[in-house]
């Protein structure tokens, strides 16, 4: 009979959507996770950098397209494309800069954990996430004034570089000398490190949707208004990415993933006081399909790969032919 950690684990994609819809009915639950959100950062962070041999992620990293292109992607092209659509298609001026600082984030410090939970390429994720989290303090500030409005949104670069070095820099200490000190018992563990992210991520998950009850009494219409924007951003994201990567079914999810889910929360604790109403509430709103979307996934993951296969049995029978 399987632990509870492997159940956790087997079922994370469901876990994580449970813990959006806890968030929103309890929303005492919710307020009391929300200060632990910080420390389930770094346990997730640090969990999964236990669980991806060092090796594979430095043989990942020598690959420029993973190392270089995917994260440039995803924190300019990404943005500006966000940016270009919200204005032809007439959004308010304070929507699109909440959609273009929210594609300005590096992926999400948690997608490497939910690619492992999806069967994907946990080492690709990281190895992006982290190389996006090294620009972002360089092009975010940028992007932000390129598509701000008077007064615009200041992004202290410093603040937000010294935010990212802390959280990476010391996950990545710990691991060492975890590695160092207990390398032969993370082997023996893994179920348990797993199970240890899937709860972090739960906790995250519940802490994102503090005070988004209360703004579904107050304004409701600005709310579905803000949630329909996150899921068709998300959505129209990762399929665009899906559709135009090279490569395998688990591959071009890998990359739609990391395209799609962005650590919004990394931009709005450097925004601080900066963050207008509508950036926050956009910014809550996007946790939404973060958490939602990979239990989609993991649904549709064996009909697309199914459909691939019939697809490339069917190109080798005209082939032969």
């Amino acid at each position: 009979m399987p632990g509870p950690f492997a159940v956790l684990t087997r079922n994370g994609p469901s876990v994580l959507a449970a813990g959006v819809f806890l968030g929103l009915l309890v929303p005492a639950l919710a307020d009391a996770a929300r200060p632990l959100m910080p420390v389930t950062v770094f346990i997730f962070v640090l969990g999964t950098l236990l669980r991806v041999d060092p090796a594979t992620v430095l043989a990942v990293a020598r690959r420029p397209a993973v190392s270089l292109a995917l994260p440039l992607v995803a924190i300019v092209a990404c943005p500006v494309v966000a940016g270009l659509a919200g204005h032809a298609v007439g959004l308010p001026p304070a929507w699109t800069l909440a959609l273009v600082l929210a594609f300005c984030a590096p992926p999400s410090s948690g997608t490497s954990a939910v690619a492992r939970m999806l069967g994907l390429d946990a080492a690709v994720a990281l190895v992006a996430t982290l190389a996006a989290m090294a620009l972002v303090p360089l092009t975010a500030p940028l992007l932000a004034h390129w598509f701000g409005r008077d007064p615009g949104v200041a992004i202290q670069p410093s603040s937000l570089a010294l935010r990212l070095i802390l959280l990476v820099g010391t996950a990545e200490g710990a691991a060492i000398l975890v590695r160092r000190f207990a390398k032969e018992r993370l082997a023996a563990h893994a179920g348990a490190i797993d199970g240890v992210v899937v709860v972090a991520l739960l906790v995250f998950a519940v802490g994102t949707m503090a005070g988004l009850q209360q703004a579904v009494v107050d304004e409701p219409g600005l709310v579905i208004a803000a949630t329909a924007l996150a899921f068709a951003a998300n959505v129209g994201v990762q399929c665009l990415a899906y559709l135009l990567t090279p490569g395998s079914v688990r591959t071009r999810l890998n990359v739609a993933l990391l395209m799609g889910n962005r650590n919004v929360g990394l931009l709005w604790a450097a925004l601080g006081a900066a963050a207008t109403p509508a950036i926050a509430l956009f910014f809550a709103c996007a946790q939404l399909p973060i958490y939602l979307l990979p239990r989609v996934i993991q649904s549709l993951l064996p009909r697309l790969e199914a459909l691939s296969e019939r697809r490339r049995s069917a190109r080798e029978l005209r082939a032969s032919e």
